[in-house]
């Protein structure tokens, strides 16, 4: 069971902290929720089975996945059925992971990049800015940083780690 203040991730809605712990109408316990990038309250059942409950990384595991950026190799998907691309998006959307996260958007990215002149379909662009959306305000809420801070400082780590790297 969390606790008030905990930061969780709550599915799609991303990072919330736990503001409120007790029985609802019917004596039911139900946790009160306060989305970070949010504006709004959650009400759900402490024992809520449809909607993923996760304690947000570590601040030592968001290190470790920014690590082990250089070293993933990224392929971006291709589907010219609409239906199947976003199913395949959203299935490791929904994984709330935030390695796969960090695979889905460099594999977008991949494709944005062999695409080059040309813009990217909205499917791609949609699932990009949500899996984004949905990493950098874990890794900012873990790294405890402000959510703009979090893409340059992957992006420093990354460099650094590059010219660390024997010529």
């Amino acid at each position: 069971m969390y606790q008030v203040g905990d930061l969780i991730v709550y599915g799609g809605t991303g990072v919330c902290r736990v503001m409120e712990v007790g029985p609802q109408t019917g004596g039911r316990l139900y946790y009160t929720l306060e989305p970070v990038y949010g504006s709004c309250r959650i009400f759900t059942p402490v024992e809520n089975s449809k909607v993923l409950m996760r304690p947000i990384v570590t601040r030592q595991e968001a290190e470790r996945l920014i690590d082990e950026i250089p070293a993933i190799q990224p392929e971006a998907y291709y589907n010219k059925v609409l239906r199947e691309l976003t199913e395949h998006y959203d299935t490791i959307l929904k994984t709330y992971n935030c390695g796969e996260l960090l695979k889905l958007t460099m594999s977008i990215y991949a494709k944005k990049q062999e695409a080059q002149k040309r813009r990217l379909g909205a499917v791609d662009e949609s699932f990009l800015h949500r899996a984004e959306d949905l990493l950098f305000s874990e890794l900012a809420a873990a790294l405890e940083l402000d959510r703009e801070q979090v893409q340059p400082y992957i992006a420093a780590r990354v460099e650094a780690a590059w010219r660390s790297l024997p010529q």
